[in-house]
């Protein structure tokens, strides 16, 4: 039967295991020092060490008065180049470089009392060299066979790469945050300077030089950490500087490089720490394209840590950083300096539209001054004399009123708008404005409400500004309505602070994507159905600014099919206005007479000329046709003017139908296929371009030759038209027999007007220049 007594347990099993710190420790010999020899460690300390050495956690033990020293395998990593040489000694030799910050703790843990620091900065000599490390650490206690306490046991976290890069990465933030509004590269590097300050611990100095373009001169751009006037610290680094080494073959690399740091140069900045940097590291700024200043950063390291790969990737996004806040202040002056040119060109073309717009002034006014002498004499002149009279006098009223606005948007955007502010029964004021537009829309089939109630207190307004305001409004409205009717709504705001015009209609709408360029100068909606396709396209943005010119404000609301409200609010009182614009007035005003009948005269203008005969006879022009000579021509142009131009040039030689815009005149081709088509460009519903591939579309009338009439200047625009309709059957010869039996009759007709020769002549020229470009 087998022996039941059991095997005598080793005195050292407590030491089983523990990898490589195990082994050493049960090898070394312990009777050497003052613990004596292992199989007569006291119970508590063969327990402390059992749990040490089986443990994951980097943990050292300390016993007795000298706390001699014991630790386990996790623990050599914190240990480094002192393993195992620390194996028995005591702790103070051990750690002696750190011992004033520990010996207080372990002294408190020694009566007793545990201790526990996080994050402590201890600074180690482990590798034969001082560094820069960081601890969550705890002593406790441990027991003696007396149950006084006879060591300690410390279980130790490595906390230097977390509070490291948590540092870093704040300054890195700092860095970004105080370069984002840099407008200037010295600016940008002052900043950057500004933010590398902020952690001496990795920086304890630094600087910044730049070159501009195609220089090879470094100048300083600033300093962190050193004096004025520093001697590592030149205003200038000239191509062969010994300082830095910062010569053209160096940042040809494009890496950074290690300097060492001359002492005799000092004194240099400590930071935190006892020392100074004993090297710096420079690293190239990169150029941001040919037109790009390129520099370098020099960075002095820090004296407690190697110049290993994380401090180089980290130096090198601080590198990154400051390059590019170089570059987007760069590209911010740059694109400064092309804002500063387009307002100045933009301030040329105000002049140039002030200027232009007082010169065209003096010639209509001098047009204008005979033309109404000659219709005041009207009842003694033949029908046709007053007509074109009316025509002439029309259409200068139009072109005052196309120049006076010009002249109102450039003296606003050059700052002279001249406003003379008085207090005004705005209701009324408004309210008589509108009545200008009753005639207009009673003929076009529209309603016209005006619900315009006395406001409760006057309105300080500029009257003439004021009924451009309420007109163009108007005008616009009507422009785009063709059936229900126009409201206009006067009322205090809600809040009882403002007084708020409603000018809203039952239009065609806008589309909500066109909405926020809706008051930009000159912007027009493609495709946009309305009466007419004219108009300088800033009456609204005259409107935006005028409104601004009163201290209100303007929006509008619209969908397409609804309609569209466009709503102005002008506040009460005058605080909110210039005391120099203010003049007395006695609360009414009268609209001009002559601005509103230019408004209301061009709206009829836009009305289907209903009373004109389809075939016009041209009785005051030479050589008539005979009978059988007639050709058909349709003649289509959104100005009711220019309709009865071409029409009466044409009338007495050719039977002339004419059309308001490119629907109307399709529609009179299908009706009866002409000789020839006359048509202008630009026109609502169906413009030229729409008419002209509609024509060819249909087989019928494919060979029915096109002439396209246009105000647009230049060859693009005439080989446009062309190429508009170049299809094979266009470069045929009898389509180009077609042109030309349509065109040379016109052309060479005595009593042609000059501008339809010209057109003829320019169709011609632009077909030839066509096809040399088709081949």
């Amino acid at each position: 039967m087998p022996d039941p007594t059991p095997v005598a347990q080793r005195s050292d099993d407590f030491l089983a295991g523990g990898g490589e710190l195990g082994s050493l420790t049960r090898a070394h010999d312990w009777a050497a020092t003052s613990l004596g020899p292992a199989a007569d460690w006291p119970r508590s300390l063969k327990t402390a060490v059992r749990i040490m050495l089986t443990s994951r956690q980097p943990i050292w033990i300390g016993w007795g008065p000298e706390l001699i020293y014991l630790y386990n395998d996790p623990y050599r990593a914190i240990i480094g180049g002192k393993h195992p040489w620390a194996l028995g000694q005591p702790t103070a030799t051990v750690w002696s470089e750190i011992w004033t910050d520990i010996a207080p703790l372990l002294s408190t843990a020694m009566t007793g009392d545990g201790t526990y620091v996080e994050s402590q900065l201890l600074i180690m000599e482990r590798n034969g060299y001082p560094e820069e490390t960081y601890y969550t650490f705890s002593y406790s206690p441990i027991p003696g066979d007396d149950g006084a306490p006879a060591g300690i046991i410390c279980a130790n976290t490595d906390e230097t790469q977390r509070v490291i890069g948590e540092r870093q990465m704040a300054l890195l933030r700092q860095v970004a945050a105080r370069t984002a509004e840099a407008r200037t590269p010295a600016q940008a590097c002052e900043r950057g300077l500004q933010g590398l300050a902020t952690d001496t611990h990795d920086i304890p100095f630094a600087l910044v030089y730049l070159a501009a373009p195609g220089e090879d001169k470094l100048r300083l751009q600033g300093t962190t950490g050193l004096v004025p006037g520093h001697a590592a610290a030149p205003p200038v680094l000239e191509p062969d500087d010994t300082v830095w080494g910062t010569g053209a073959a160096a940042e040809a690399e494009g890496k950074p490089w290690l300097r060492p740091v001359d002492p005799a140069l000092g004194p240099w900045p400590t930071g935190p720490w006892r020392e100074p940097p004993r090297q710096a590291v420079v690293l190239p700024l990169p150029a941001a394209g040919k037109s790009g200043s390129r520099g370098v950063l020099i960075v002095g390291l820090s004296p407690l840590r190697l110049f290993e790969a994380r401090y180089r990737d980290f130096l090198g996004l601080v590198a990154k950083q400051t390059a590019a806040a170089v570059a987007h202040a760069e590209a911010y002056q740059a694109e400064q300096r092309r804002a500063e040119a387009l307002a100045a060109i933009d301030r040329a073309k105000t002049a140039f539209f002030s200027n232009v717009s007082h010169e065209f002034r003096t010639p209509l006014t001098l047009m204008l001054g005979p033309l109404e002498e000659a219709m005041a004499e009207r009842d003694a002149l033949p029908r046709r004399h007053v007509e074109l009279l009316d025509v002439a006098h029309r259409n200068s009223l139009r072109l005052l009123r196309l120049v006076n606005t010009l002249l109102d948007f450039s003296r606003i955007e050059a700052g002279r708008a001249q406003a003379a502010f008085q207090p005004t029964a705005l209701a009324q004021f408004t309210r008589e404005l509108a009545s200008n537009f009753e005639t207009v829309t009673a003929r076009a089939g529209l309603r016209l409400q005006i619900d315009c109630p006395p406001l409760p207190q006057p309105v300080f307004v500029d009257p003439g500004m004021w009924e451009k305001i309420v007109l163009n409004l108007l005008s616009n409205a009507f422009k785009f309505t063709f059936e229900g009717g126009i409201n206009v709504r006067m009322a205090p705001s809600a809040d009882g602070r403002h007084a708020v015009l409603e000018v809203a209609d039952t239009g065609v709408g806008i589309p909500s994507h066109e909405l926020p360029r809706l008051f930009e100068r000159f912007h027009r909606i493609q495709g946009q159905q309305s009466r007419s396709f004219e108009g300088s396209g800033i009456g609204l943005a005259l409107v935006q600014e005028l409104v601004r010119q009163h201290g209100g404000g303007i929006e509008a609301d619209s969908a397409p099919g609804r309609g569209t409200t466009f709503r102005v609010a002008l506040p009460f009182g005058q605080e909110h206005l210039a005391e120099a614009t203010l003049v007395a007035g006695s609360g009414a005003a009268g609209p001009d007479a002559a601005r509103a009948d230019a408004f209301v005269e061009e709206a009829l203008r836009w009305l289907p000329a209903a009373d004109l005969p389809a075939a016009i006879d041209g009785d005051d022009i030479h050589a008539p046709a005979a009978a059988h000579e007639r050709a058909h021509i349709v003649v289509a142009d959104d100005n009711a003017d220019m309709r009865e131009y071409v029409a009466r040039l044409l009338g007495a030689r050719w039977e002339v139908v004419t059309a308001a815009n490119g629907e109307e005149a399709l529609a009179a081709i299908r009706a009866r296929k002409p000789g020839l088509v006359l048509t202008d460009v630009m026109m609502p519903l169906l413009d030229g371009f729409g008419l002209l591939r509609a024509v060819r579309a249909d087989a019928a009338l494919a060979d029915v030759p096109v002439v396209m009439l246009s105000a647009r200047a230049g060859e693009e625009a005439r080989v446009g038209g062309l190429e508009a309709g170049a299809d094979d059957s266009w470069s045929s010869r009898s389509r180009r027999a077609s042109w030309w039996r349509a065109c040379a009759p016109i052309s060479t007709w005595p009593g042609c007007g000059a501008r339809l020769r010209r057109c003829c002549a320019r169709a011609s020229s632009a077909f030839a220049t066509w096809r040399t470009m088709r081949r």
